[in-house]
């Protein structure tokens, strides 16, 4: 049997933990921070974890994860 790809965008985009969760991070990040309150800039740069409706799409994108 052929060996599946592993999408490498998506790769780097989400990380796995130990209880088959998906971790990312947030938008609005990237750019034009100035405008943005200290508060929000702290709160996006948290990760959070992936809705359980979205897993399924990622499990496809990262086949051994």
């Amino acid at each position: 049997m052929l060996k599946l790809k592993t999408r490498k965008a998506a790769s780097k985009r989400y990380k796995i933990t130990g209880n088959k969760l998906f971790l990312r991070r947030h938008a609005y990040k990237g750019h034009l921070l100035m405008k943005k309150s200290n508060r929000q800039k702290r709160k996006l740069s948290q990760v959070i974890c992936v809705k359980n409706s979205d897993n399924a799409a990622i499990k496809l994108l990262l086949p051994y994860s």
